[in-house]
């Protein structure tokens, strides 16, 4: 199989439209974040989940930023490099959740449980070391760099405008986590899925199409004898 920048492109498109299924899905009756359910498989299923939602996020959003960076320019450039470093630190949040915090689990109790705290915008009641800073440059990056980057998608209008604008408004409304605690915090992650499935769907039509336009036909730089004579 030959490997051209269409089918890179397409796929990436492909990635963004199961990154953001998957990113509606593992919140849908999502139980409380407890001791408990660290430890059962239905963790382990969903925070697997989580963790190739945000692989393929990555292929997706750098698919698109490739597929038009000449027009989204600067901003495009910052808004991409923020919302990567987001989604490389919710990777790393996220394979640690995995295949940490359930291995810790009867040893601390604890700091497993402030843990998860944090990840809900909640306060630590044990000292987390690390994890709260890292989980504070993971908001910041990602609520940032999708803004940015929505917006930049929407000024070049190569893809959905609609799912650019979904994109931005929906990640800076993820603040509403912390403003608004009474809130069911898993709402604020559907419209991110939705424009990334938006977004998904419109980069793998854009590659269809440049792959299905015609090839220019060669103009032969010899001089056309017959119709000399």
């Amino acid at each position: 199989m030959t490997i051209t920048p269409t089918k890179l492109t397409r796929a990436a498109g492909l990635c963004a439209v199961v990154a953001g299924a998957l990113f509606i899905a593992v919140q849908v009756k999502h139980p409380t974040l407890d001791l408990d359910f660290v430890t059962t498989t239905e963790w382990k299923v969903r925070q697997s989940a989580k963790v190739v939602m945000a692989v393929l996020s990555l292929a997706g959003i750098t698919g698109m930023y490739l597929r038009q960076v000449r027009q989204t320019r600067l901003l495009g450039l910052v808004g991409y490099a923020l919302f990567a470093v987001g989604y490389l630190i919710m990777l790393s949040i996220e394979v640690a959740a995995l295949v940490v915090l359930p291995s810790i689990t009867d040893g601390s109790p604890a700091y497993v449980t402030s843990v998860l705290a944090v990840a809900t915008g909640g306060h630590a009641t044990s000292d987390v070391g690390l994890m709260l800073p890292l989980n504070l440059v993971s908001a910041a990056t990602y609520l940032v760099g999708g803004f940015l980057f929505g917006v930049a998608l929407f000024r070049a209008d190569v893809l959905a405008r609609w799912a650019a604008v979904l994109l931005a408004a929906g990640t800076v409304a993820t603040i509403g986590v912390v403003l608004f605690p009474d809130v069911n915090f898993r709402l604020f992650a559907l419209p991110i899925g939705v424009a990334m499935i938006g977004l998904g769907y419109s980069l793998w039509r854009d590659g269809r199409g440049t792959a299905t336009q015609p090839t220019p036909t060669a103009v032969s730089s010899q001089p056309d004898l017959a119709g000399a004579k």
